[in-house]
C-alpha cells in the first residue's frame, strides 16, 4: 500500500466508524412517554410471578431488561437519580425536602416540552405535605421542587384523551398499589386497571410506556425488572446493563435535553428499537 493510499484507507475508515457510532446513539421520539414506578421487589419476585400476570404480559410484549438495577436504597434516592441524575447526597426516606437545580421536568419545560408527575391520592395539585393517606412524598420526586408545584399533579387528573398527555408523565402510585404496603397481586391489578388502555394506545401513536421499580428487596443486588412497551419498541429480552441513571440519560437524548449529573457517565439504551428517528441536536 503506497504511502498516499494509506492515510486515505485510515480517513475513510474513521469516518466509516464515526457514522456507524452515531447509527448507534440515534434514538426515536416518542410523543408521549409514561414512566409508572412500583417499590421494594426483585426481579425474580415480579419476572414468572403468577401473582404478576398484567406485568409479566407486558414483559412479552415489549422489550424486557434482565439486568436492571436500582442505584441505592432506600426508596427516596432512587427516586431523584431518575429525575435529577444524582441522589443530591440524600440516603434516607427523609421529609419534606426543598431541593434546587436541575431534573427532568425542569428541562423538557425549558425546552418548551411538558412534563406532569400524577400521584395517586395525592390531594390536591402542589400538595407539599409528607403524606396524606397512602400518598407518600418521598415517592413523588418532583414535589421537593417549588417551581415544580403546578406539575405536582394527582393522578385523577390524568388525561382520558392520551393526545393530551404532557410529553413525560411520571405516574407514582400511592402505597397501596405500588406493592409497598399491597400485595404483587394487587399493585399488578391496578396497573392492568389503570395503564392497559394507555399502553394499547401508546403501540400505534408513536408513544412509550415504561414500567420499573425503585429498588429491591435488600436480596437480588438491586435487580429489579424494567419494561419498555410502544411503537417503536422491538419486542424481546435485553441483557444490557441499566439502571436509574441510563433511563434518564435515554430520555434526555430522545429530546435533545440538558444531560443531567450522573447520567453523564451513562450511554442511551441501544439495541431495543425497531427503527431509529432522526437525530436531535
Amino acid at each position: 500500500m503506497s504511502e498516499f493510499v494509506k492515510p486515505l484507507f485510515a480517513l475513510v475508515f474513521l469516518c466509516v466508524a464515526q457514522s456507524a457510532i452515531a447509527a448507534e446513539v440515534t434514538l426515536p421520539r416518542p410523543d408521549h412517554i409514561v414512566i409508572v414506578v412500583e417499590e421494594n421487589r426483585g426481579y425474580s419476585k415480579i419476572i414468572g410471578n403468577a401473582d404478576a400476570p398484567y406485568i409479566n404480559a407486558l414483559a412479552q410484549r415489549g422489550v424486557l431488561f434482565t439486568q436492571s438495577y436500582g442505584v441505592t436504597h432506600p426508596s427516596q434516592p432512587n427516586y431523584l437519580a431518575l429525575f435529577s441524575g444524582t441522589t443530591r447526597g440524600i440516603s434516607s426516606n427523609a421529609c419534606p425536602l426543598e431541593l434546587k437545580g436541575e431534573n427532568l421536568g425542569g428541562a423538557l419545560i425549558e425546552k418548551g416540552l411538558s412534563f406532569v408527575s400524577y400521584s395517586e391520592s395525592l390531594p390536591e395539585t402542589g400538595y407539599e405535605g409528607c403524606r396524606y393517606g397512602a400518598y407518600m412524598r418521598k415517592h413523588n420526586p418532583a414535589a421537593n421542587w417549588k417551581e415544580l408545584a403546578a406539575f405536582n399533579q394527582s393522578f385523577a387528573a390524568f388525561p382520558e384523551d392520551f393526545s393530551q398527555l404532557p410529553t413525560v408523565s411520571l405516574v407514582v402510585p400511592d402505597q397501596r398499589n405500588d406493592m409497598h404496603d399491597g400485595s404483587i397481586e394487587e399493585g399488578d391489578a391496578w396497573l392492568r386497571q389503570n395503564i392497559e388502555d394507555y399502553a394499547q394506545w401508546a403501540m400505534t401513536h408513536n408513544s412509550l410506556l415504561i414500567v420499573t421499580f425503585d429498588e429491591d428487596d435488600g436480596r437480588e443486588g438491586n435487580r429489579i425488572a424494567t419494561m419498555f412497551v410502544g411503537e417503536m419498541v422491538k419486542p424481546g429480552k435485553s441483557a444490557q446493563r441499566i439502571n436509574h441513571y441510563t433511563l434518564l440519560r435515554t430520555l434526555s437524548e430522545m429530546y435533545g435535553l440538558t444531560i443531567l449529573g450522573e447520567s453523564k457517565d451513562q450511554q442511551p439504551i441501544k439495541g431495543v428499537w425497531k427503527k431509529a428517528g432522526k437525530k436531535r441536536k
